[in-house]
C-alpha cells in the first residue's frame, strides 16, 4: 500500500534522506520513529509529491508517486502537526467543505457519523473550530481523511503536544482505521506512542532507516533500550569513519 525503493533526497550537500526502502502493508500501522532531523518529514513529503526525489522511486497503493499528481492524492490523505482547517467554520462545515473539494458530497447524517468514527463528541459538532484543541483539530482532519476514504494516511508528529488521555484516545482511533484496511504512517519521536500505536516501528536517524521492528515482539522498556542502542552504534561507526 505504501512503498518506497531506494528513495533519496539531497539538498546542495546535504543528504536528508538515504536509499530508504519501505512496505506497509493494507491496514498496518507503521511508526517512523527519530529525532529532528532524522528524515521522517521528508519521508513524508516525498510520499505526498510535495517534492521531487533526488533519485529512488515511491509508491501509493500501487501507483508510483510523482510531485503534484492528483492521481495520487485521491488515495492519500495528510495530518500534519497542526491540522490547518477554516477556524470560523464548524467541523461539520469544514468536513462538508474538504471532503467537496475530493469530489464526495454527504448528507448531515452522513457527515455527524463521519466526525463521530473519527472520535470528536456530539456538543461540538456545530462549533468553530477556531477554538478546538490540537486533538480535537486531529479528529475533524481524521474525519476528513475517511471522508475522502483515502486508502492511506501520512501523520507528522499526530501526538506532539497532546496530553496523556487524548494521545491514548488517539492511538484507539488509528486502531479503528487499521481494522477498516487503511494504512497509516506515523511520523513520530514518542517512542511509548510509537509503541502503543503501531504494528511495526521504523528507527530513522540522520536520514538512515536504521532498524525495523515489530511492536509485539518488545517491551517498552526494551524497545527504548533498543532505540538507544541503535542510535549509539550508528553514531559510534560515524566517527570511526570520519576520523
Amino acid at each position: 500500500m505504501i512503498k518506497t525503493e531506494n528513495l533519496s533526497k539531497k539538498y546542495e550537500a546535504q543528504v536528508a534522506l538515504h536509499s530508504l526502502n519501505l512496505d506497509i502493508k493494507k491496514g498496518e500501522i507503521y511508526a517512523l520513529l527519530g529525532s529532528n532531523g532524522a528524515g521522517k518529514s521528508t519521508t513524508i513529503h516525498l510520499l505526498m509529491g510535495f517534492m521531487k526525489p533526488t533519485s529512488g522511486l515511491a509508491y501509493i497503493n500501487e501507483l508510483q508517486v510523482k510531485p503534484n499528481d492528483s492521481a495520487i492524492k485521491q488515495w492519500v490523505a495528510y495530518i500534519p502537526e497542526v491540522v490547518n482547517l477554516y477556524p470560523n467554520f464548524s467541523a461539520l462545515e469544514n468536513l462538508d467543505f474538504f471532503s467537496g473539494l475530493s469530489g464526495f458530497k454527504y448528507t448531515k447524517d452522513q457527515q455527524v457519523a463521519l466526525l463521530r468514527e473519527a472520535g470528536l463528541r456530539d456538543e461540538f459538532l456545530k462549533k468553530p473550530v477556531g477554538a478546538f484543541s490540537k486533538g480535537m483539530r486531529q479528529k475533524v482532519g481524521i474525519s476528513i481523511a475517511l471522508g475522502k476514504q483515502a486508502k492511506a494516511i501520512l501523520m507528522d508528529e499526530p501526538t506532539s503536544g497532546l496530553d496523556p488521555y487524548a494521545s491514548n484516545e488517539f492511538s484507539e482511533i488509528l486502531h479503528t482505521l487499521s481494522k477498516k484496511g487503511v494504512s497509516i504512517l506515523m511520523a513520530t519521536h514518542d517512542l511509548f506512542r510509537a509503541k502503543e500505536s503501531g504494528h511495526r516501528i521504523g528507527i530513522m536517524h540522520l536520514g538512515h532507516l536504521l532498524l525495523e521492528q515489530d511492536t509485539s515482539s518488545v517491551s517498552q522498556v526494551e524497545l527504548e533500550q533498543l532505540y538507544m542502542h541503535t542510535i549509539q552504534s550508528f553514531n559510534n561507526q560515524d566517527q570511526k569513519i570520519i576520523i
